[in-house]
């Protein structure tokens, strides 16, 4: 999701894990930092309106968590109600109902659709304990953002305040309001206790891209830079087992970009490896 001597740690924190390339990473957590990375561009710039992203974004995350669960722990009734109920959560929201013969459920509005993932999430919760009861409540609380957002904002401060998985996301999803509310000092805070963490779950780059836009609008614009560059420079720089520049991710890329309008000179030393010839020469 920067005060001076901790900025440094964050700042280094891409640098500070080089054998990144060579330490294995689950598929799927690696398909979710980027889709990750999807969605907070999609709704950067947008002002309010990233609080109906909050609740995709998020719900992505914590779909990892719930597969790499699947097979350690609960039992298949447990998975199977919260599957539905996350099946609800991420249903299509339009105006065009669905054609005739279609079992597709459409909602009308955010607000329609979070309703009814939430009553579908809290039968979860009252059914089930354990893991799988308290991820249907982070659920809820993150689909209340859309229907009863002060209510919404109060369990994910309840959750952010301990040291569990859910925890963790809930702490990303506030820092992300705090954002949207203008509270910036907040979300600065929130971001950094998440980068200072061994395993936030969300990718490191992640947060500390987070990071560097907030600066930006703080008008920090050296702070921001100096992220910026640590993202795309380390990025730009790894390597492959072969010894083989490996392609720049979409959050270097990002960095990247942004890091041309803040310092254009100082972005002219990232520099991209070409693309592989498709005939592997």
């Amino acid at each position: 999701m920067a005060r001076k001597q901790r900025r440094l740690q964050q700042v280094a924190t891409p640098a500070s894990e080089p054998n990144t390339a060579n330490r294995y990473q689950d598929p799927l957590q690696k398909n979710i930092n980027a889709k990750l990375d999807v969605v907070g561009k999609r709704f950067e710039g947008k002002g309010r309106t990233i609080m109906y992203g909050i609740a995709a974004l998020v719900v992505i995350v914590i779909l990892f968590l719930i597969v790499s669960a699947y097979n350690r722990r609960s039992d298949g009734a447990a998975q199977a109600a919260l599957g539905k109920a996350i099946e609800i959560s991420q249903s299509r929201v339009s105006d065009t109902p669905a054609p005739a013969g279609s079992t597709e459920k459409i909602y009308k509005s955010e607000k329609e659709r979070a309703d009814a993932a939430i009553a579908e999430f809290q039968i979860v919760a009252d059914k089930f304990g354990g893991s799988v009861g308290e991820k249907a409540k982070y659920f809820i609380a993150v689909n209340k953002l859309m229907s009863d957002r002060t209510a919404g904002i109060t369990e994910l401060e309840g959750f952010s305040k301990t040291s569990t998985d859910t925890g963790k996301l809930a702490k990303f999803a506030l820092a992300q309001t705090r954002a949207d509310d203008g509270k910036l000092d907040e979300a600065v805070t929130l971001y950094q206790e998440l980068i200072a963490m061994r395993d936030a779950l969300v990718a490191k780059d992640t947060l500390n891209f987070e990071l560097a836009k907030i600066y930006q609008k703080q008008n920090k614009t050296k702070e921001a830079a100096d992220i910026y560059y640590a993202i795309a420079k380390t990025a730009s720089d790894a390597k492959d087992t072969d010894g083989k520049a490996i392609p720049l991710t979409e959050t270097a890329r990002d960095a990247k970009e942004k890091l041309t309008q803040l310092d254009s000179e100082r972005a002219k030393e990232i520099v991209e490896a070409p693309p592989e010839s498709p005939f592997g020469n």
